[in-house]
Order: structure tokens, then sequence, then C-alpha cells
């Protein structure tokens, strides 16, 4: 596995062994960031320039050094598995970004509150577990998701049929088994 595009482009990461964790394929990861530098889904404006970014079920952390790596700021990653976490603190280690990348060891469906919503939420949460919806309003009601914050979703095919509440749906991409949401609040509480 490797980051795909932007200035760490070809920089290997390391996936914990097992089970346990399915990173985002390269090839779902180059198309999700052609969408999202695109300017698809945010009238024409490129996203994760500077922006804040969350990497929930972070894993390996792959969607959130992809971002930086295509110039997001500042990356916050949360993980509670602990060869995950070895995993993630290791490539979070690999790159000379001091201060822009944080590692935070919780639940996602118990996340600490924050002040400051994210601009861009990226969660692939484990397969046919049902965590997506429960994950959101968790996030959610913990303050990183906020009316102008683009959530985005990797789930199995079968998840993630109808839109949470108080949110709307702006995408959805299949690749293989894996489907992405492209989300946001529609309502904020």
């Amino acid at each position: 596995m490797r980051i795909v595009g932007g200035r760490y482009r070809g920089r290997r990461l390391q996936v914990p062994e097992g089970q346990d964790v399915r990173p985002t394929s390269d090839r779902s990861r180059e198309a999700l960031f052609n969408i999202l530098e695109a300017g698809r889904l945010t009238d024409g404006k490129n996203p994760v320039v500077d922006a804040r970014v969350l990497d929930a079920f972070a894993g390996s952390g792959a969607l959130g050094l992809e971002a930086l790596s295509r110039g997001a700021s500042d990356i916050l990653f949360i993980e509670q598995a602990p060869r995950a976490l070895s995993c993630l603190r290791q490539n979070v280690d690999g790159i000379s970004a001091p201060g822009s990348l944080h590692v935070l060891k919780a639940s996602v469906l118990k996340p600490p509150s924050t002040d400051s919503p994210c601009d861009i939420v990226f969660m692939d949460p484990p397969y046919d577990q049902d965590l997506a919806v429960p994950a959101l309003m968790a996030l959610r009601d913990a303050g990183w998701l906020g009316g102008e914050s683009l959530a985005i979703v990797e789930t199995s095919r079968k998840e993630l049929q109808e839109v949470p509440e108080d949110f709307e749906l702006l995408d959805r991409r299949v690749y293989g088994r894996a489907q992405i949401s492209f989300l946001r609040l529609a309502r904020v509480p």
C-alpha cells in the first residue's frame, strides 16, 4: 500500500496483518481524491487544500495521509485497535509534518468532543457491522461534523442504503465490494 498522489506520492504505508483492518484500495483512494480535487461536490473548489481532516476508523491512516499529501493542513486520526494503532503511529512518524498530524486513541462511537468541526471526515468502519450511521451520529453530536463538513463514508455495498436523518447524499460510487458515499449535514443540530 502506498500514497497515490501529491507531495508524498509513492510513500509506502505499513498495514496491520490479519483481517481486522481493510484499507481503502489505491484505486478507490485515487478515484475518491479525483472527485474531491475536481470540486464536483463543492462548487468547483478543491476542498482538500488547507482542510482540517478527520480520519475515523483510521486503521493504517491511508486516507488522512493521502489528504495531507494533497494539501490538507491538519489531520486527526481516531483509532482504538492496538495493532492498527501501532501501524498508524509508524506511518505518521514516517511523515515529516510536525504539528499537522494527531493520533487519538478512542472509539469513533464515543469520540472526544471538539469545538472545531472538520472540513472533511473520512470514515471507513469495518464492513457488515452497521457502524456507519451510529458513528456519523456520534461524530456529529461530538462536534466533528458541522454544516460545511463533507463526510466520506466507505462501507460494503449492502450497508448505508438509507441516508441517516439530518444528512443529505451528495454522491455515491461503487468500487468492487466497496461503496463510497459523500454526505453533508442537511440540518445542523
